[in-house]
């Protein structure tokens, strides 16, 4: 027997009976008549002396593990206090992890594939979500929200804004500007929360050079390109000569799909299975180990 086993059951009186338990099962019994340790014993694994490695398989044993004798807080305190002693250390009640960095979620998609949807419904979903709106030089659209879907601004502002090195990241998007502010990223992420950036499959690949690893990257599809074309052609909102233009970019951006690290299918009618898909995706990336860390 090891000096600091022999220490513990010096500190420990024989006529205690200690118990540990996960739930209702025991994990380590200490009877004042065989000074048994079962073989998931709690010493076994801390101390890994030949002594707690072997189990001690006396007539109690073998009927089981007896009921623990009621113990008051007094002895419960006493308890932790003469573990400690034997560990050498006070237990802390500090987080064993550091709270998870703000993520960057970057979603991206051919036009029509819902990634306004899927956006809108994660953040009545999940709390801590920000949306990053994009400003752009297109006209709004009918039902559009300034400050909600964009920010509408002139040419000659957003080319301004280009200069003061205000944009993260901007392209020009069948003849119009679009492109995301630093300064709300900047501000959201100080107060802990993750960022969502929608942007197209240029903006995309523009901002995989500029962020690297540091954020994550999903990329939004449809059930099939027959759905996908069906969808374009119930918004109404491009005459027939756009539509071609649409469809045939989309059918380029799919093979960009490599390019990502998640793929989620938005099948028509399906938003909620999306939706917990892109959660379920947060949710891992705050669990990682070697967490993101992005610097804007």
């Amino acid at each position: 027997m090891s000096a600091l086993t022999r220490h513990f059951f010096t500190s420990v009186s024989r006529s205690e009976l200690l118990f540990f338990s996960r739930g209702t099962s025991p994990c380590l019994a200490i009877s004042p008549k065989s000074a048994c340790i079962n073989q998931s014993g709690f010493l076994k694994k801390i101390f890994r002396s030949p002594f707690m490695a072997s189990a001690c398989l006396t007539n109690d044993a073998k009927r089981g593990p007896a009921d623990p004798s009621p113990r008051d807080s007094a002895d419960k305190v006493d308890l932790l206090r003469r573990l400690e002693t034997v560990l050498g250390s006070p237990f802390s009640s500090d987080p064993l992890t550091a709270p998870p960095n703000p993520l960057v979620i970057v979603i991206s998609g051919p036009s029509g594939v819902g990634k306004d949807a899927v956006i809108q419904r994660l953040r009545e979903v999940r709390e801590g979500i920000h949306f990053v709106v994009t400003a752009t030089t297109r006209a709004k659209r009918p039902g559009e929200v300034e400050g909600r879907d964009y920010f509408f601004v002139a040419k000659e502002k957003f080319l301004a804004m280009i200069e003061r090195n205000e944009l993260l990241e901007y392209a020009l998007v069948y003849g119009d500007y679009k492109g995301i502010p630093k300064q709300q990223i900047r501000e959201y992420m100080s107060k802990g929360y993750d960022i969502v950036l929608r942007v197209d499959i240029q903006g995309a690949a523009t901002l995989r050079s500029v962020l690297g690893d540091s954020a994550i990257f999903i990329f939004l599809v449809a059930e099939s390109e027959a759905a996908l074309v069906k969808r374009l052609v119930e918004r109404k909102t491009e005459t027939t000569e756009a539509l071609v233009v649409r469809i045939a970019t989309a059918r380029e951006e799919v093979k960009h799909l490599k390019d990502f690290d998640y793929v989620v299918v938005n099948s028509q009618g399906k938003l909620e299975s999306a939706v917990q898909v892109v959660a379920s995706i947060i949710d891992a990336e705050k669990a990682r180990v070697r967490q993101r860390r992005v610097r804007i």
